[in-house]
């Protein structure tokens, strides 16, 4: 099983490290090169309609999944407690379907979010 080993950043760095997760608190963004090793940076930007980090004191998460779809590797995967879990591939129906669905929920938190603000 792979680790993932977590480093606070204010700003991410020009260059990034294998194995490890770059968090910028102050600009809501943690970045990782793809666990698969094909060398791609993958960005996940944390707000309620995006991923959500955990930090225990020790380790993090992140929530939910992290499926590289635009990737040729397409990887699939969970970072628990600094431990990378697999998770199955996708089709290519599921990902058209799931990325419908991330549009969907983004619109929706949004919308809910002005009508509180009139």
């Amino acid at each position: 099983m792979k680790t993932i080993q977590p480093k606070f950043v204010e700003f991410i760095p020009d260059i990034i490290e294998e194995e490890t997760l770059y968090i910028s608190i102050e600009y809501c963004t943690a970045v990782h090169k793809c666990i698969c090793g094909c060398g791609n940076e993958v960005v996940t930007p944390l707000s309620p309609t995006d991923w959500e980090l955990s930090f225990d004191g020790k380790t993090v998460s992140l929530t939910p999944s992290i499926g590289n779809w635009s990737f040729e590797c397409k990887s699939h995967y969970w970072i628990r407690k600094n431990k990378v879990y697999w998770a199955r591939k996708w089709e290519d129906s599921e990902i058209v379907e799931g990325r419908k669905e991330a549009s969907m929920d983004k619109e929706r938190f949004y919308k809910k979010g002005r009508k509180k603000q009139k």
